[in-house]
């Protein structure tokens, strides 16, 4: 049975490796003719709280300023990036822990291919912090391509 591909998820957030993971998502999208979507998440884990008495403050923006920035970015993200698609690109915005937003969304949309950035963390820093890829690739269902932070560069023939 072929494989057909009409659906790629590319969460982003918006660093240089996930511009370079979207290389991979353009290429796979102009050969199967499929449609990109882009989604970001606003961690909602960062919204920790400063307990300093019983006026405690937030100690990074409210997630309703960090959606507002998001969306600025993921315009500029969206048109640097992923312009002259064959199919438009969808662009989404959501909040929660980036692992469950990004197998829920793919779920929910129906999409066939994930493809996902990893920083290649290793050591203490990935036990702290887990990865997101990581995550992703065991709870998804649908195959996930993960494209690693020093690889050599893709090159389309």
């Amino acid at each position: 049975m072929p494989i057909k591909i009409n659906k790629i998820l590319c969460p982003t957030d918006f660093s240089e490796l996930s511009a370079h993971a979207v290389k991979y998502a353009r290429e796979f999208a102009s050969a199967f003719g499929a449609q990109i979507h882009c989604l970001h998440i606003v961690d909602e884990a960062l919204q920790y709280w400063n307990a300093m008495g019983p006026e405690g403050a937030p100690i990074v923006p409210a997630v309703e300023d960090l959606t507002r920035y998001s969306e600025t970015h993921m315009r500029q993200f969206v048109d640097e990036h992923l312009m002259g698609l064959k199919f438009a690109p969808v662009a989404k915005i959501v909040s929660g822990a980036p692992h469950h937003e990004i197998v829920q969304y793919a779920f929910e949309n129906n999409i066939d291919l994930i493809i996902i950035a990893t920083h290649g963390r290793s050591g203490l820093v990935h036990a702290l912090l887990g990865s997101t890829a990581e995550k992703v690739v065991r709870a998804a269902r649908c195959p996930v391509l993960t494209v690693r932070e020093h690889e050599r560069e893709f090159v389309s023939a």
